[in-house]
């Protein structure tokens, strides 16, 4: 992955990347996971099966603007805080559970309508989990990996169409991060994570400089249009991921640290403020 980024970043027509923005980078504080969005204070085979639920389904930043928000939140903190909502009122969703999830209960249960495109997306993505995990508990499944991120990583993006996002793996990667945050799992080389490249550590890297647009795409991004999946949307990803392994290099610091920073860093407002690329996919 790292190197097939740094192809695209070195050949990019749409995107360069400010070599002298990165050195007003400091270093970034450890990552973390909000406990007051997710459900981290369940036994460990239910904090699992909310994380793993949860990564199911961390998809759809393309389509936030037009979810049905609690108040003073974005797209992904309504979203896992309803889904931990229901953990905590109702316990974890079982293997068979998640089989046979239909799109209104998926709805009901994150506080949308259940005519909204992404809903049936997430019910078919919780299908697909309930069907990978078979008769193993959360943990067993995890367990299966041995200890490697890179394992586990590969086993969900084969396993899985909705976590196949070739040259990147955002999902796919973020899975055993957040697992190893919550304290539930642990990997011995989680360092070899890049990035999870979205759209939000993008537009922060944008938003500071790092990252710089050609006048057209710059425009179509600034003016809220949608971007279709293809080349300049892999730039954008692919440059994100080349910036942070230059900035890594320098803050002697690990690329999934980094992306946590850079995301919390994005939710101010000043941040919020600019529209950020959006693309309708199921990889972020």
């Amino acid at each position: 992955m790292r190197a097939n980024c740094a192809r695209i970043a070195a050949t990019a027509r749409s995107v360069s990347i400010d070599l002298a923005a990165l050195e007003a980078f400091d270093a970034a504080p450890a990552a973390t996971l909000d406990p007051a969005t997710h459900h981290l204070d369940g036994p460990p085979e239910e904090v699992a099966r909310y994380l793993l639920a949860l990564d199911a389904i961390n998809f759809g930043s393309g389509w936030f603007p037009t979810l049905s928000k609690r108040p003073g939140c974005s797209g992904y903190q309504t979203i896992a805080s309803r889904l931990a909502d229901r953990f905590r009122a109702h316990g974890a969703w079982s293997n068979r559970d998640l089989r046979v999830l239909d799109t209104v209960t998926v709805a009901a249960t994150l506080g949308q309508s259940a005519d909204h495109e992404l809903m049936a997306l997430y019910a078919q993505a919780l299908r697909a989990l309930g069907g990978w995990l078979g008769e193993r508990g959360v943990l067993e499944a995890i367990g299966d990996a041995a200890g490697s991120a890179e394992a586990l990583a590969s086993t969900l993006a084969t396993a899985m169409p909705m976590f196949a996002d070739r040259g990147f793996y955002k999902r796919a990667q973020i899975v055993p991060a957040n697992l190893a945050l919550a304290g539930v799992a642990s990997f011995g080389d989680l360092d070899r994570l890049t990035i999870f490249a979205d759209n939000l550590v993008p537009h922060v890297l944008r938003c500071d400089g790092v990252l710089v647009y050609e006048p057209r795409l710059a425009a179509h991004i600034d003016a809220g249009r949608q971007l279709r999946p293809g080349p300049q949307e892999r730039e954008i990803r692919a440059c994100a991921v080349h910036a942070c392994e230059l900035l890594c290099a320098r803050l002697h610091i690990e690329a999934r640290v980094l992306d946590s920073w850079l995301w919390n860093r994005g939710q101010d407002a000043e941040y919020k403020a600019r529209p950020r690329h959006r693309c309708r996919c199921v990889f972020y």
